[in-house]
């Protein structure tokens, strides 16, 4: 048979192994999302600077005539162009909200229609129960 100290030693073992693995796995991840989020902030300035040298060319060349040059699709140098444009505001401009309408004092609002079935107690009321009857 099996002693304890044997039992304890195989789970340390394997206990070990995982935290190993586990450890390696966490300091990868962290590595590599490190090195994207690096990558994400490079690949955004480039594309701020390309669509700045885009705008600034603008009256010299147009996007069909630098996609046909430079085998780069329109579609994305146009993308470029307008992600550095500050966008059109929605909606309302403010303090053009309008108000709610003030509930004239001595009214009170209609009171709800009432739900469930015909001859239903109100909701939260419960029926009185007669005598023979269970509950």
């Amino acid at each position: 048979m099996i002693t304890t100290d044997e039992i304890e030693r195989r789970v340390e073992k394997v206990d070990a192994e995982k935290s190993a693995r586990r450890t390696a796995a966490a300091r990868e991840v962290g590595e590599l999302a490190h090195r994207r989020t690096t990558l994400v902030e490079q690949l955004a300035d480039v594309e701020r600077r390309l669509g700045a040298v885009i705008a600034a060319a603008a009256d010299v060349i147009g996007t069909d005539e630098l996609a046909e040059f430079t085998d780069v699709p329109a579609a994305d140098l146009t993308s470029w162009l307008t992600a550095g444009k500050p966008r059109a505001r929605r909606g309302r401009p403010p303090g053009s909200r309008r108000t709610k309408p003030e509930i004239q004092s001595g009214t009170s609002p209609a009171p709800a229609p009432a739900e469930g079935r015909p001859g239903s107690p109100p909701a939260g009321v419960r029926p009185s129960v007669g005598q023979g009857e269970r509950r």
